[in-house]
């Protein structure tokens, strides 16, 4: 996030009035927001206290480069940077808005070599450590992000989104306890983070901590309360631990946020059909059944309309026997992971209708530059 700085004192004694009130009317920086999912612009610090050079001309190009940053003119902000290195070599923070911008422009080798010169200008530089991670995180050399993360950690351990990003690697790795770690301490150092809670989640879930997943999800949901995902995998973690009726106000709710939710659908239609309430259990079925089908998943809406027709099959001779209870067949106590946005509903078979919930496939969900 960009921050508001003063202008350094040595601008204040330029004998050139007009490059002064240029300077001044640029000096605010302009605020980035981002939503999840999103990289976002790169938030580097500015001018902050300190003379950037004793060039003139350097510091005139350096403050020319953040303006047309600021403004999302990544050419003229790269061709202004690398004029002020062409008048100041030493200027590390011009090394690292150049790797910004060639992140931003997904030219992640030379993004590398500017955050790297960066650090050799400026060892203790904890944004161009971070942003290293990054760009070595994106060309997937998770070991070597891994490593950059924790640099930047060592000399700034409060940088929440260094730690966020750390958890994400180090689960990809599959090193789960200390990914686990990693995201409880990028809580601490920022509560809101829904995205954190989220794969916490996910990492506890993977370990089998169920209750401890569950109460990480709610978590997520009361700072994100629209993201469908993490009501799915609530939803269906409440299934599998016993909490049925908990499942069902969840599945609902999902709905409730996205009408045309048909994993929710399909996860409510399983729960209501375990729980014997099989007229319920078919309306959400039906409902599964058409909003797949009307965002072209044939094949999707086809298997749950095979799976309502064995229900009805195992249900009329049943329902013709008046004295004789209507019983749900038994489920598996297996789980079947799927990918997010992308559900499958497992194959039925005729003494085993339907499965447990469907469960998302665990992912990272952001990661955001600095």
């Amino acid at each position: 996030m960009f921050k508001q700085h003063q202008l350094p004192q040595w601008f204040r004694s330029l004998s050139q009035v007009a490059l002064h009130r240029q300077l001044l009317s640029t000096s605010v920086a302009f605020l980035v927001l981002a939503a999840p999912t999103i990289i976002n612009l790169p938030g580097s610090k500015l001018l902050a206290q300190n003379v950037v050079s004793k060039d003139l001309d350097a510091a005139s190009f350096f403050q020319q480069g953040v303006t047309r940053y600021n403004r999302q003119d990544l050419q003229g902000a790269e061709d202004a940077f690398r004029a002020a290195l062409r008048r100041d070599s030493k200027l590390a923070i011009a090394r690292n808005y150049l790797g910004n911008i060639l992140l931003e422009q997904n030219r992640l080798d030379v993004a590398v070599q500017e955050y790297a010169e960066a650090i050799r200008l400026n060892p203790n530089y904890a944004d161009a450590h971070y942003n290293l991670g990054l760009a070595l995180h994106k060309q997937g050399q998770r070991e070597a992000a891994i490593t950059a993360y924790r640099q930047s950690l060592a000399i700034d351990a409060k940088m929440a989104a260094a730690q966020y990003n750390l958890g994400l690697a180090l689960y990809q790795q599959g090193q789960v306890p200390e990914a686990i770690a990693a995201y409880q301490q990028a809580i601490n150092l920022d509560g809101q983070n829904a995205n954190a809670y989220f794969n916490l989640a996910i990492a506890l879930q993977n370990q089998g901590e169920l209750p401890e997943a569950i109460a990480a999800y709610q978590q997520a949901l009361q700072r994100d309360p629209s993201n469908p995902t993490t009501y799915n995998n609530l939803g269906s973690l409440m299934a599998m631990n016993g909490q049925t009726a908990e499942a069902i106000a969840v599945y609902q709710q999902a709905i409730r946020q996205h009408p045309k939710n048909a994993v929710a659908f399909y996860n409510l239609g399983v729960t209501l059909y375990n729980q014997g309430q099989i007229k319920q259990a078919n309306s959400a079925f039906k409902r599964a059944r058409k909003e797949y089908e009307d965002q072209g998943n044939i094949a999707q809406s086809e298997k749950i309309g095979e799976l309502i027709v064995q229900i009805a099959q195992m249900s009329a001779p049943q329902t013709a026997q008046a004295s004789q209870a209507s019983t749900p067949a038994a489920v598996s106590t297996s789980t079947t992971l799927q990918q997010p946005n992308q559900p499958q509903v497992p194959q039925a078979t005729p003494d085993v209708p339907v499965t447990v919930p469907i469960s998302a496939q665990p992912q990272p969900t952001s990661m955001k530059l600095r």
